[in-house]
Formats: C-alpha cells, sequence, structure tokens
C-alpha cells in the first residue's frame, strides 16, 4: 500500500514503474489483449487520467466514509491517511479507465453533434469529455464502471445534458427542456449551440457501439430532466 501511494502521489514516478513493467511483459511475449495498455503511455503520450472533471473531491470522501470507518474498526495496521490516499487514486484511476471505454465505444465523437476529438491526427483529450449518464455522485460502484453508463459529448453538449437542458428517451432520440426551443428563436447564441444542427435528432453512435442502457436514461429524464 505504501509504494502504491507513493506512485500514485508521484506522476512522473508512476509513469516511468508503469512503462517498465509494460516494457517487461511485452518482451515476454505478453500482448495488448492479455495486458492492456489502460493509461494509454506506450505510444509515447503523456499521463493524463480524463473523467476527472465529473469527480468532486468531497463527494469521493463521502463514498469512501464506509469503508474508512470499517478500517478503523478493524485496526489496521496501516494508518487510515494512506489507506484514503490510496481509496481516493484507485477512485480516480476507475474513472479513467471508466472514461476510456465511454470514449472508444463512441469512436471519440460527441454522441450529440459528431464532434471528433480526433484532430489533425492526434487524440485532443479536452475537447470531449465521458461522463456518466446517471452521475457518479449517485451511482452504485458497479454502475460508475459500467460503459452503458456513459456518454462522450462535447463540453457545450456534455453540461447541457448533466443540467437537464436536453435528454435521451428509451429510443435514443434527443429531447429539449421546454422553453429551449422558443427561447432559441430569439437567442442567436443558443441556437448556435443547441439548434438542431448542430444537435442531431437522434444519438450518433458508430454501429459497433454498445448502447446506452435504458435504465440510466430512464434515471435522467425523471431527476435530472427539467420537464416543467
Amino acid at each position: 500500500m505504501e509504494v502504491s501511494t507513493r506512485l500514485l502521489s508521484d506522476s512522473t514516478m508512476m509513469q516511468d514503474v508503469y512503462l517498465r513493467i509494460l516494457r517487461a511483459a511485452r518482451r515476454q511475449g505478453i500482448d495488448r489483449e492479455q495486458l492492456p495498455d489502460f493509461l494509454d503511455l506506450e505510444e509515447g503520450r503523456a499521463l493524463w487520467l480524463v473523467g476527472q472533471e465529473e469527480l468532486v473531491e468531497s463527494e469521493i470522501e463521502k463514498s469512501l466514509e464506509g469503508i474508512l470507518e470499517k478500517r478503523a474498526r478493524e485496526q489496521d495496521d496501516v494508518p487510515l491517511e494512506l489507506t484514503q490516499r490510496l481509496l481516493t487514486a484507485t477512485v480516480r484511476i476507475g474513472q479513467h479507465r471508466f472514461a476510456q471505454g465511454v470514449l472508444a465505444n463512441h469512436q471519440h465523437r460527441c454522441v450529440f453533434c459528431g464532434l471528433s476529438g480526433i484532430i489533425a491526427g492526434e487524440r485532443r483529450p479536452r475537447m470531449l469529455t465521458a461522463s456518466h449518464i446517471k452521475p457518479w455522485r449517485d451511482s452504485t460502484g458497479k454502475e460508475r464502471l459500467d460503459n452503458r453508463n456513459g456518454f462522450t459529448a462535447c463540453p457545450t453538449h456534455d453540461v447541457a445534458f448533466d443540467t437537464g437542458l436536453i435528454t435521451v428517451d428509451s429510443d435514443l432520440n434527443v429531447k429539449y427542456s421546454p422553453g429551449i426551443e422558443r427561447d432559441m428563436t430569439i437567442e442567436a447564441p443558443l441556437r448556435a449551440a443547441l439548434g438542431k444542427p448542430p444537435l442531431a435528432d437522434k444519438l450518433i453512435l458508430p454501429d459497433v457501439a454498445v448502447r446506452p442502457d435504458v435504465v440510466y436514461l430512464d434515471w435522467h429524464r425523471t431527476q435530472i430532466f427539467v420537464a416543467s
């Protein structure tokens, strides 16, 4: 745990050790199918954890309260502060892996407008976000890692979805909150951001993509969407 905590608190050291392990594995014939490069570093990219903008430190701490209380009762020899740092890092790595899976599932394109996050042959990590349909803070541990609970979106459409200005029905049609269409007739910037186009009538999904789970879409429509 001490080794893990030290590595996770020093990104340069972590990247160096991670790449050493991967290179050793490749020399032994262990390919990407057996040991994926889940931090996406083998091609020379710098360490960048994606999907972190969805996480709020206070919400992470709240989610860990039960685990930390259990560890305290067990009187583990490992200091609680060390345990908390390791668990927090584990949450962030888990979010990274979730976001990577969502981005790959949607082939690095916004599902609402089709904007690509690959520009001039390079991935531009801040052009797109991969976040939960049912927010991380409201999801179970399993739901937080489920790619069917995620959308790839450009920042504008990600915020519009997260704040309930738009939603998606069970047939994957994009729907507006009441009043949005009226405002777009008089607000040109709003029309440029949320009109159709650039928004598509229906989610833009690659043929090979796994569709979002209707359970998560229903949750967003009833809990987040501004319906009246």
